[in-house]
C-alpha cells in the first residue's frame, strides 16, 4: 500500500519555502508572482489529493520524526483536508485577482514587494492551523496567520487602515493571550498538549476544572471567529483593507476560529456541557449580525455584518452536538468560504466601476456593466439561501437537524435561522437594486474590467455552484467527516504511537526513564 503521508506537510512547507524565495526576489518583482502562483497551485493540487486519500483514514506525520505525544504531529483527516482544499482554491483565486488589479492600475496599486511573502506566510499559517494535531502548534498557526494579516491589513499606510489595523491588532492579541493561558492551564492539568492524548486525559480530571478550560478555549476561538458579543471589531476592520485582502480575510480567518471550535468541541469536550450557551450565542450572532447588515448603506460594511451573522449558522450546527448538526455545519463552512470571498471580490469590481461602495452614491451599474450585475446576483442569492443553491442546502440541513433535536431552544434557533435568511435576502436585494438599478446622481462611465479580475471572481462563484451540483457527494463526505469526529477513535488511533510509528520517546528520554520517573499531572510525555 502506498504511503501518502509525505503529502501532509506540503500545504505548510511549500508556502513557507516560496515566501522565503519571494522575499529574496524583492528586487525582481516580476518573478514574485510566478513563485506565488506556482506555490499556491501546488498547494491546491496537494490538498485535492489529500481530500481523496484521507477518505480511507487519517494521515499523520511526525515533525522531526518524533512520534506523539512527545513530538508535534500534522494530521490530515476528512475535516482538515476539506478545509485545506477550499482555502487553497480561495487563496489562489484571490492572488490572481490582486495581480490583475495591480497590472491594470499601471502598478500604482500593485502589491508591494512584501505582499507576496506575507500572503504566502498567511497561507502557511492557515494550513498549519488546519493540520496541527497539537494544541500549541494550533496557536503557532494562529500567530503566523495573524502576524501576516497585520501587514496585509495596513498595506498602503492610510490613516483609516492604520486605525482599523490597530483595533484588529488589539483584539487579536487579546484572543492570543487567552488562548495561551488556556494552553498553559491545560498542560498544567494534563501534562500534554497533544490533541489525541488530551482526548484521553481530559475526561480524567475534575469536571469543574475541565469546564474552566473549555470556557477559556471557547472565549479565545469566539473572538477569532467573531461570535457575538465578541464580534464588534470585524465590521470596523475588514472594510478598510484593499478588496483582495478583505476577501481573503472574510473567507478564511474567521473560519479558522470556527474550525478550532469544531475540532476541540468534538475531540476534547464531547460531553456538550456548554451546548445551550452556544445555542444562545448562535442565535444572537445570527440576529444581531443581520440587523446590523440591514442598517448599512455601504456594501463592504453590509457584507461584513452578514459575515458575522452567518457565523451564527455554523455555531448553530456545532451547538446541536448531533451527527446531522456537525454535518450541516461543516458543509456550511465550506459553502460560506467560497461565497463570501466571491462577494467581496465582486464588490471590488463594483467599486472600480462606480467609484464607491456607498449605496447612496452608486446606481445604474447594470447598464454599463451587466456582467457585473450577474456576478453579484448569483453569490448574493447563494448567501441568502435561495433554492437550489448550496446556501439553501446548508441551511436546510441545519434547520432539519434543529427540528430533529426538538427542544424549545432548538426550535427557537430554527425560527431565528429562517428570519436571518429572509433578512439576508432583503439586505442583499436592497444592495443589488441600489447599486445596479437605481438612478444615480452622476451617470457612471463604462469602465474596462480586466479579465484577470473578473475571471477569479467568476471562478469562485463557479466553485459555489459546484458545491450545489455536487451537493450530494459533498454532503455525504461531510457526513463521514462528522461521524469520525464524533467517534474520535479514528483520530486518536491514527495519532498515538503504535508498534509501527514508535513509542513516542526519543532514545535519550527512554534512557533517562530507566533511572527517573517524571510526573506532570497525569503522566509523562
Amino acid at each position: 500500500m502506498t504511503d501518502w503521508s509525505w503529502l501532509v506537510p506540503l500545504p505548510v512547507v511549500i508556502p513557507l519555502f516560496a515566501a522565503g524565495l519571494a522575499l529574496a526576489l524583492f528586487r525582481r518583482p516580476r518573478l514574485q508572482p510566478i513563485v506565488s502562483v506556482t506555490a499556491l497551485s501546488l498547494v491546491l493540487i496537494a490538498s485535492v489529493m489529500l481530500l481523496v486519500i484521507v477518505d480511507d483514514g487519517p494521515l499523520v506525520v511526525d515533525v522531526g520524526d518524533w512520534a506523539a505525544p512527545v513530538g508535534i504531529d500534522l494530521v490530515a483527516d476528512r475535516l482538515s483536508a476539506l478545509m485545506l482544499t477550499i482555502s487553497s482554491a480561495v487563496t489562489l483565486c484571490v492572488l490572481l485577482y490582486s495581480l490583475a488589479q495591480g497590472r491594470d492600475d499601471d502598478e500604482e496599486s500593485a502589491p508591494v514587494s512584501i505582499y507576496h511573502p506575507t500572503y504566502l506566510v498567511l497561507t502557511a499559517g492557515v494550513a498549519n492551523a488546519f493540520l496541527s494535531g497539537d494544541l500549541f502548534n494550533i496557536y503557532v498557526g494562529f500567530e503566523i496567520l495573524l502576524a501576516a494579516s497585520f501587514v496585509l491589513l495596513t498595506l498602503g499606510g492610510t490613516g483609516e487602515r492604520i486605525r482599523a489595523g490597530s483595533i484588529y491588532v488589539v483584539v487579536a492579541l487579546l484572543s492570543s493571550v487567552l488562548f495561551l493561558v488556556a494552553i498553559a492551564l491545560i498542560y498544567a492539568a494534563t501534562g500534554t498538549v497533544n490533541l489525541a492524548q488530551l482526548a484521553i486525559r481530559l475526561p480524567e480530571i475534575d469536571p469543574g476544572i475541565r469546564l474552566v478550560l473549555q470556557v477559556l478555549l471557547l472565549l479565545a476561538f469566539a473572538i477569532k471567529a467573531a461570535i457575538f458579543p465578541l464580534s464588534a471589531w470585524l465590521p470596523d476592520s475588514y472594510p478598510t483593507a484593499p478588496a483582495p485582502v478583505t476577501a481573503v480575510f472574510a473567507g478564511l480567518l474567521t473560519k479558522v476560529g470556527v474550525y478550532a471550535i469544531i475540532r476541540t468541541q468534538t475531540l476534547l469536550f464531547p460531553d456538550g456541557r456548554l451546548d445551550d450557551v452556544l445555542m444562545w450565542l448562535a442565535l444572537a450572532t445570527m440576529v444581531v449580525g443581520i440587523l446590523g447588515a440591514v442598517a448599512q448603506d455601504d456594501i463592504k460594511r453590509l457584507l461584513s455584518f452578514t459575515l458575522v451573522s452567518h457565523i451564527g449558522y455554523m455555531v448553530f450546527g456545532i451547538a446541536l452536538s448531533t451527527d446531522a448538526g456537525w454535518t450541516a455545519s461543516i458543509y456550511y463552512v465550506a459553502h460560506h468560504i467560497t461565497v463570501q470571498t466571491a462577494l467581496f471580490l465582486v464588490v471590488g469590481l463594483v467599486e472600480r466601476v462606480g467609484g464607491s461602495t456607498s449605496l447612496t452614491r452608486l446606481g445604474g451599474l447594470a447598464r454599463v456593466a451587466p456582467v457585473l450585475a450577474i456576478l453579484f446576483f448569483v453569490p448574493a442569492m447563494n448567501l441568502a439561501g435561495i433554492p437550489p443553491l448550496s446556501g439553501f442546502l446548508g441551511k436546510l440541513g441545519l434547520l432539519e437537524a434543529g427540528v430533529h433535536v426538538g427542544t424549545p431552544l432548538a426550535y427557537t434557533l430554527v425560527v431565528g435561522g429562517i428570519v436571518t435568511s429572509l433578512l439576508t435576502l432583503y439586505a442583499l436585494i436592497k444592495a443589488w437594486n441600489k447599486a445596479f438599478w437605481q438612478t444615480p446622481e452622476v451617470e457612471p462611465r463604462p469602465v474596462h474590467l480586466p479579465f484577470g479580475m473578473v475571471g477569479p471572481a467568476a471562478a469562485l462563484i463557479g466553485v459555489g455552484l459546484v458545491l450545489t451540483f455536487a451537493g450530494g457527494p459533498l454532503y455525504a463526505y461531510t457526513e463521514r467527516a462528522s461521524v469520525a469526529l464524533v467517534e474520535r477513535t479514528p483520530y486518536i488511533d491514527a495519532v498515538l504511537p503504535d508498534g509501527e510509528r514508535g513509542t513516542g520517546d526519543s532514545a535519550d528520554v527512554a534512557d533517562r526513564d530507566d533511572h527517573i520517573t517524571i510526573d506532570l499531572g497525569g503522566g509523562h510525555g
